[in-house]
């Protein structure tokens, strides 16, 4: 995997639907299936590209257990325009700085690309990962569980204390 490109991304504003899951009960697939059917419900998009967004507990890496669950979003970019309604409900992620891997190859191959980046980049980096969603950006080379397909991985960090 390459090193990625430091970014200071601007705040995000997107439509889509939330479910509490773990590593341990993985129920993605599900999600997603309930979202893919509601895109055409979305007056207001903002873009193509689809977010799958990740909202950690704040001490979740430092108590990690496959069983602990998070809030994972399966969504898309909206206006201002965007009213939440009883289909869809509207996250608001705010800026700040992102290390953005480029991750290439099947989704269910993708925790190889986590594990280099929260066990071997983040420790040797100038940054700590900070306490912000986690995303997942979706776009034209997605290719769903397909070895070409292409997607970006948004990691917020924050510079170390220990550097």
């Amino acid at each position: 995997m390459k090193e990625p490109r430091i970014e200071h991304a601007l705040s995000l504003r997107l439509a889509g639907l939330k479910r509490n899951i773990s590593l341990a009960k993985n129920e993605t697939f599900l999600l997603w299936r309930s979202f893919m059917p509601l895109i055409k419900e979305i007056k207001a998009r903002a873009g193509t590209e689809l977010y799958s967004v990740e909202i950690y507990p704040t001490d979740y890496f430092m108590h990690f257990s496959p069983e602990r669950e998070f809030e994972k979003w399966a969504a898309a970019p909206v206006t201002d325009t965007f009213q939440p309604n009883e289909l869809l409900q509207l996250l608001e992620i705010p800026g700040g700085l992102y290390a953005v891997f480029l991750y290439r190859g099947m989704s269910s191959e993708a925790h190889t690309a986590y594990q280099y980046i929260f066990g071997e980049w983040i420790p040797n980096s100038d940054y700590e990962a900070d306490n912000r969603p986690h995303f997942a950006v979706m776009g034209d080379k997605y290719r769903n569980d397909h070895p070409e397909s292409e997607e970006e991985l948004w990691i917020p960090i924050r510079k170390s204390g220990h550097s």
